[in-house]
């Protein structure tokens, strides 16, 4: 007997569009297992060929900072100059900077 699909796992979905871009967050899919995550965010989600790869990763693995808790969370970062790219003199043949 299978299991209904109100137990399966949630699984959030990333798709890069072009080689050397990043993977985006595109939606989220419930599935019963990792492979058949796979097979349906590709299904559902690259049916036009948007797609060079894809990334599906179960939600409940997902830990991620609260947008509510930024200014303490990110505050320890503030204070280091020297980690801004403002901070160093960058040379105009320098690509991509």
């Amino acid at each position: 007997m299978t299991e209904p699909r109100s137990s399966w796992p949630l699984y959030e979905v990333f798709v890069r569009g072009k080689r050397g871009l990043n993977h985006v967050h595109v939606g989220s899919l419930h599935a019963p297992d990792d492979e058949m995550a796979l097979r349906n965010a590709r299904d559902l989600y690259t049916r036009r060929n948007e797609g060079v790869s894809i990334w599906v990763v179960k939600a409940d693995a997902i830990t991620a900072s609260s947008p509510d808790e930024k200014d303490p969370f990110f505050a320890p970062a503030g204070d280091k100059v020297y980690r801004h790219p403002t901070f160093y003199a960058i040379p105009e043949d320098v690509p991509h900077l």
